[in-house]
């Protein structure tokens, strides 16, 4: 029993935990985000991010895509932000890339759709 735990302590220690971005919130242009991102995810579906209310790095976010539609306040950290299940990354001049994990209800398998979006001027 002593020799399970020890094996089992040791890989223990070593595992790495994942700590995420070491970098501090910053405070945003709320130029940058603000405003409708719309665009399709790489299996043709429509999405949309309604983006307001930016105080420092905390914003108001509303997301669309077929039939689902949340609400959240979120945390902007190094160009990004999550809502739900969706990754919103800011690109170059009003353009931003999404990524969403959808899950298939039947199987529970899970899988990536990724889009570009581009803001409404």
């Amino acid at each position: 029993m002593a020799d399970v735990l020890s094996i089992l302590s040791s890989h223990y220690s070593q595992a790495s935990l994942n700590t995420g971005s070491s970098t501090p919130y910053k405070n945003v242009d709320p130029k940058s985000y603000e405003g409708t991102w719309e665009g399709k995810y790489s299996n043709t579906k429509a999405f949309k991010f309604t983006i307001s209310q930016i105080n420092g790095f905390r914003a108001q976010v509303k997301y669309e895509s077929a039939g689902t539609v949340k609400y959240q306040s979120v945390l902007i950290k190094d160009g990004a932000f999550r809502i739900g299940d969706s990754k919103f990354t800011l690109g170059a001049a009003n353009k931003a890339s999404i990524k969403t994990v959808i899950t298939d209800p039947v199987t529970s398998q899970t899988s990536l759709v990724t889009g570009n979006a581009v803001r409404d001027t």
